[in-house]
């Protein structure tokens, strides 16, 4: 490790244990979503929140915002151990990452939609009914994920920077060549997952393919990029 590294050990291991972190939640989201599939409508999201909280919650991406936040720490980590080989592309990068975080977590709120699940258990008539519901539709559609077949301004936004990140990691001994290329892969197929969208919005085949791909991806790139911050550390 380079002398101007050690005096961000600590962040390179808050970074490496969140990546870790971010990569179990997400497995735990996918085994969420496959036993308690996600409800289609508003009502039925209304519903789960009520009969299983938890579930509800995790439903509506709870950890998913989790990871998201772990994300933080783990971007600027690698940005602190990428940045000597090409400051330029870096700044943009991690630009890109926090700007997407601050996008995703400003459009998933899984607690509002609890709110409007416990509002709509205590309205007292059917026009405040129809009013909660109208706000659990508006809540459903900013939420926007790509799973529903919805675009994310903010999950874009990372898969630019990710593949960024990732391109620069060739240059490193830190991360080695296969834990940049997996991330090369996973957030390229990413980005194309917007492409497809635009041709093909209609293709769930392809959507499910695209999802798994670059979810499976991630989830390994997370806990390879995780152990080289780690190896920072000490």
């Amino acid at each position: 490790m380079e002398s101007e590294d050690l005096k961000w050990r600590s962040l390179y291991k808050v970074g490496g244990m969140s990546a870790i972190i971010a990569a179990v939640l997400l497995i735990i989201e996918i085994i969420v979503f496959t036993i308690w599939p996600q409800p289609s409508t508003v009502l039925g999201y209304f519903t789960l929140l009520q009969t299983n909280k938890i579930i509800g919650l995790i439903d509506f991406y709870l950890l998913e915002v989790i990871a998201y936040i772990l994300f933080v720490p783990m971007f600027l980590s690698i940005y602190l151990a990428l940045r000597r080989f090409n400051e330029s592309y870096m700044i943009i990068a991690i630009f890109l990452a926090i700007l997407g975080i601050a996008i995703f977590l400003a459009t998933n709120n899984s607690f509002s939609m609890l709110n409007l699940s416990n509002q709509y258990v205590t309205a007292t008539s059917e026009a405040q009914k129809t009013l909660i519901l109208a706000a659990g539709q508006t809540l459903l559609v900013n939420t926007s994920q790509r799973a529903v077949g919805g675009f994310n301004m903010g999950l874009l936004l990372i898969s630019v920077a990710g593949v960024i990140m990732s391109t620069i990691m060739l240059k490193s001994n830190n991360f080695g060549n296969k834990t940049a290329y997996v991330g090369i892969l996973a957030f390229a197929i990413s980005l194309a997952e917007y492409v497809r969208m635009i041709l093909l919005p209609a293709e769930l085949t392809l959507l499910v393919i695209f999802a798994i791909l670059s979810g499976v991806l991630l989830m390994i790139w997370l806990i390879m990029v995780g152990r080289s911050l780690l190896k920072l550390s000490n």
